[in-house]
């Protein structure tokens, strides 16, 4: 009797267009890293589903993106 062992290495790429930030919306919150005043805004679900949704904040001016929990 012969055992194979087989590894599986997967790799997630994260594909992001420039241009489809552009169409997120905007809210006056300081950037930490340049202090603009504005930035673009989306939530995600990244915890269990009772728990509440994550906020994410990428700035108009210098492109950094930060997050906040509820």
């Amino acid at each position: 009797m012969q055992i194979r062992k087989e590894r599986r290495e997967r790799e997630i790429v994260i594909v992001e267009e420039e241009g489809s930030v552009r169409t997120l919306p905007t809210i006056a919150v300081k950037c930490p890293k340049c202090e603009h005043n504005l930035a673009f805004w989306w939530l995600r679900q990244l915890r269990a589903a009772d728990e509440s949704e994550v906020r994410f904040f990428r700035c108009c001016e210098c492109g950094h993106t930060w997050r906040e929990y509820d």
